[in-house]
C-alpha cells in the first residue's frame, strides 16, 4: 500500500489565504498593513531563491515586502546599522536576515540585534525563552511548519514518541521544545538524536513520528523506521545527478524509496517542509503587526 502524502505545498497554500484574510482584517479595520524586511548578504543561489520565493508570497497577502540586498564583503557594523534602520522603520512589522552570514559576521550578534517584536523567524534569545516556557510570541517558522503539518493532516503527536534527528538552532533545538510543550500540537514525548548519538538506528526505530533535520542526504533508511510511522523530512540536498538538465537533483535527509513502503505517511523533498516555511513566516509577520496596534 502506498503511503499517505503529506502534502506541504497544498497546507501551506491554505495558511497562505488564511494569513491574506487576517491581512485584509487588519487593514480594513486598523489601516495597518503588515511589512516584512529580508536581509540578504552575499550572493548564495539558493538563499537568493528563497528570499525571491518569501518575497512573492508576502506581496501575494497582501503584505509590504523589501528586501535589502548586500555583498559579501560587508562590515558587521555595516549590516548593525542597516537592521537598527529597520528595527525603528514603522513600516516593518517582521524582520529576517537570511541564513548563511559571511565568516566575518557573528551570527549572534546579529541575532540579538533584531527587535524581538520583530523577530518573526523567533531566532532572538528573550523569543527562544519565551519558547521554551510555553509563551511564545514567534514560533520559529520551519518548526510551526512541522507542527500544523502533522495536526492538518490529522496526526496529532499528543502522547506519541517523536525522535528529532538534528539539534540545530532552528528546526532540531526548538520543534523539539514545541512538540513536548503542554498544548495543542504537543504533549509528545521527545528524542532529540544527533551526531554523538550512540546505536541512533536503535532510538529511530521506536519512533511513532520522525523528523529528519540532519543535513545528509537519504540518511534515514528503511530499516532505521518501524512500520506504520510518520516522517516529516526537513532536508533539502543537492545530489549530483546526469539525468537533470542542471546536473543535480534535490533530495531530503530520509531515503524516500525504501522508507516510503514502510510507513503510514511521509512528507516529500520537494513540496513538504519548503512550502511550509514560508507560510508560517507569513504568520508571523502577521502576529507581529497585531502586536503593534497596541504596543
Amino acid at each position: 500500500m502506498k503511503p499517505r502524502l503529506i502534502d506541504g505545498k497544498s497546507i501551506s497554500a491554505i495558511i497562505r489565504d488564511e494569513v491574506k484574510a487576517g491581512v485584509d482584517k487588519i487593514v480594513k479595520e486598523h489601516n495597518i498593513v503588515p511589512g516584512l524586511a529580508i536581509l540578504l548578504i552575499g550572493d548564495d543561489p539558493a538563499s537568493n531563491i528563497y528570499v525571491n520565493n518569501k518575497l512573492k508570497a508576502a506581496k501575494y497577502v497582501g503584505m509590504i515586502a523589501e528586501d535589502f540586498r548586500f555583498p559579501a564583503t560587508i562590515s558587521q557594523k555595516e549590516v548593525l546599522n542597516c537592521v537598527n534602520r529597520i528595527n525603528q522603520d514603522n513600516r516593518f512589522h517582521g524582520l529576517i536576515v537570511q541564513l548563511p552570514l559571511p565568516d566575518q559576521i557573528d551570527k549572534n550578534v546579529i541575532t540579538r540585534s533584531l527587535d524581538p517584536y520583530k523577530d518573526v523567524d523567533g531566532l532572538h534569545p528573550d523569543n527562544v525563552g519565551l519558547l521554551v516556557q510555553g509563551k511564545q510570541r514567534f514560533i520559529p517558522a520551519t518548526p510551526a511548519g512541522i507542527q500544523q503539518m502533522l495536526l492538518r493532516s490529522g496526526y496529532d503527536p499528543e502522547g506519541m514518541h517523536v525522535v528529532v534527528c538534528g539539534r540545530s538552532e532552528i528546526v532540531g533545538k526548538p520543534v523539539a521544545v514545541l512538540l513536548m510543550q503542554p498544548q495543542l500540537g504537543g504533549n509528545a514525548t521527545v528524542t532529540i538524536c544527533h551526531t554523538k548519538t550512540v546505536n541512533l538506528p536503535e532510538i529511530t526505530r521506536q519512533a511513532d513520528i520522525i523528523i529528519a533535520a540532519i543535513g545528509k542526504p537519504n540518511f534515514i533508511k528503511a530499516d532505521m523506521i518501524k512500520e506504520g510511522s510518520i516522517v516529516i523530512d526537513v532536508g533539502v540536498n543537492r545530489v549530483t545527478d546526469k539525468i537533470q538538465k542542471r546536473g543535480y537533483s534535490i533530495v531530503g535527509d530520509v531515503d524516500f524509496e525504501s522508507v516510503s513502503e514502510k510507513v503510514e505517511a511521509i512528507s516529500p523533498v520537494p513540496g513538504g517542509v519548503g512550502p511550509m516555511t514560508i507560510a508560517m513566516l507569513l504568520q508571523n509577520t502577521l502576529r507581529a503587526a497585531t502586536l503593534s496596534i497596541n504596543s
